[in-house]
């Protein structure tokens, strides 16, 4: 697992839901030319990245499913992420540790080439010491291995959800090339 601290990407203001819908339809298309699935897990984005896939006319030859884990218990249960991430003060459910362990298990629960998890803080509540709100987590397990992103967004709850989704969707489209 490696860990990586990206730029904060500006938009000047949060993509646009037209500007997801060519993301996502460009991730699909990728994914059937490699012939390779794809899976998300989900926390602060509530399944608008698998939303934003299954929009998509011809999703279903590649995108295997997506599990909304926004609760710690479907985290540890259904997606595996260890209790001792999740419980420790200084990492839990927004960290990298988790959004790594999302990913994996999200490929390995869905049996999917490659998957995308998010984790963080939309707001307008809900910071904690040293992770404000907009501080959103992204993991991605694809053939090259498992890794994590650390992604700080700025806006209001809808505008920190869309810049989410347009970096999962990202992530996963660099994981097709």
């Amino acid at each position: 697992m490696t860990a990586s601290i990206a730029p904060v990407q500006e938009f000047g203001g949060a993509p646009s839901f037209e500007e997801l819908g060519k993301r996502a339809t460009e991730v699909v298309h990728k994914a059937i030319l490699r012939g390779l699935s794809v899976g998300t897990a989900e926390s602060c984005t509530g399944g608008l990245v698998s939303g934003a896939l299954t929009s998509v006319p011809g999703s279903s030859e590649v995108v295997k499913g997506g599990v909304v884990s926004y609760a710690i218990s479907v985290k540890h249960a259904v997606l595996g992420v260890q209790s001792a991430i999740l419980d420790e003060p200084s990492l839990g459910a927004v960290s990298g540790q988790c959004a790594t362990q999302m990913a994996d298990g999200a490929a390995r629960v869905l049996d999917a080439d490659i998957a995308v998890s998010v984790t963080g803080i939309a707001g307008p509540g809900g910071e904690e010491p040293g992770k404000p709100v907009g501080t959103v987590w992204f993991g991605i397990h694809g053939p090259s291995g498992t890794r994590s992103e650390l992604h700080t967004f700025s806006g209001n709850r809808s505008e920190v959800r869309r810049q989410a989704v347009w970096v999962a969707l990202g992530l996963v489209c660099e994981e097709l090339a």
